[in-house]
């Protein structure tokens, strides 16, 4: 497996990730199957786990915790906090009451005294960020974390953020994760660019688009779809306008992907991995088969795939630079200048 480093960090890590969401009641609810599908994992070169306490309410990081017991010094560990834990308002968010509240909460349930990188899992439209940059700096300072990064930021609160710490003395993000696949491109306009300007590692998240990229004949079926459905009921409705941009984009990337003797998913991992300012990209299965297909599809390493220009070229007449198929995909907190209308209307 190739390795490439996280941003700034220092950090080496494998150009592919293994993302942990759908390991506990979400997904895999067999612990035992959960732990040798990560086995497998880190034995075809992985070396990078990314979990959040959310996910499925800690029994993820548990999972994670069982699966790297003697092998933790030579992986990467990232969690991500700041998705609600409980019905109390006072468990979530970026707060310091919150934040040394969380991390101890997943160092126990990942059995390890430090973690590797943790990430806001979501923007706290609510909490003044020299507030959380101050917190984790004093997890930095007290070694319970290495480094710490955000997810799904826009590109104006990437820069507000690195401001902010240069401006008070404080540790700084160092890493982004982000959404980013053929069918949600919005990344390439000014979150990707931002990321390379300020020397950040980039983790992307959903090269699949939660299935739509998979190959899966039955897609609306399928595990991921019938949960992605009790959310976004409309998510996989060809009918709908950009239902219908995905499907006829899907027909093409798939004729492209036969003709260049890769599977659809391979394709659409090796896409994100060609940008430059991607560090790793993750991938999340939820059994040992989907795991052997996107490593091993079509009897080649993803690992050694690389897109050439007339490939890459091919996609972006299919999907246009910049472009989000549905912009429902981008489904990060919406701030308070859109959710709330009295900020927008002069009184």
């Amino acid at each position: 497996m190739k390795r490439r480093t996280l941003g700034s960090t220092g950090i080496s890590v494998s150009e592919i990730a293994l993302g942990a969401m759908m390991f506990g009641s979400l997904g895999n609810a067999d612990h035992g199957d959960a732990i040798r599908i990560i086995h497998s994992a880190l034995d075809a070169g992985i070396n990078v786990v990314d979990t959040a306490d959310v996910y499925s309410r800690g029994e993820s990081e548990e999972i994670v915790g069982k699966a790297v017991k003697g092998r933790r010094d030579g992986l990467v560990i990232a969690t991500k906090f700041g998705r609600p834990m409980g019905e109390d308002p006072n468990q979530r968010g970026g707060s310091r009451r919150w934040i040394v509240r969380a991390v101890e909460d997943s160092l126990r349930r990942l059995g390890t005294d430090y973690i590797d990188l943790y990430q806001i899992h979501r923007p706290d439209h609510g909490t003044e960020i020299g507030e959380t940059l101050s917190a984790l700096s004093d997890l930095v300072q007290a070694g319970k974390i290495r480094a710490f990064g955000s997810s799904m930021f826009a590109a104006e609160m990437m820069v507000e953020a690195q401001w902010t710490a240069e401006r008070r003395g404080s540790h700084r993000f160092l890493t982004e994760q982000p959404m980013y696949s053929v069918f949600t491109r919005g990344p390439e306009t000014a979150v990707l660019p931002t990321a390379q300007r300020h020397g950040l590692g980039v983790l992307t998240f959903s090269p699949l688009n939660s299935g739509w990229l998979s190959g899966r004949a039955d897609l609306p079926s399928t595990h991921r779809a019938r949960l992605m459905a009790s959310v976004f009921p409309s998510h996989y409705d060809t009918s709908t306008p950009a239902g219908a941009l995905k499907a006829a984009a899907l027909a093409r990337l798939t004729v492209l992907a036969e003709e260049a003797g890769m599977t659809l998913p391979q394709l659409a991992i090796a896409f994100v991995r060609a940008h430059p300012a991607v560090s790793t990209v993750l991938i999340g299965p939820r059994t040992q088969e989907q795991l052997d297909g996107l490593l091993h599809g079509a009897g080649t390493e993803l690992s050694d795939i690389e897109l050439p220009d007339a490939i890459l070229d091919r996609i972006d007449e299919i999907v246009p630079p910049g472009t989000d198929l549905d912009p429902a995909d981008n489904y990060a907190a919406a701030p308070p200048s859109i959710e709330d209308a009295r900020l927008r209307r002069r009184r």
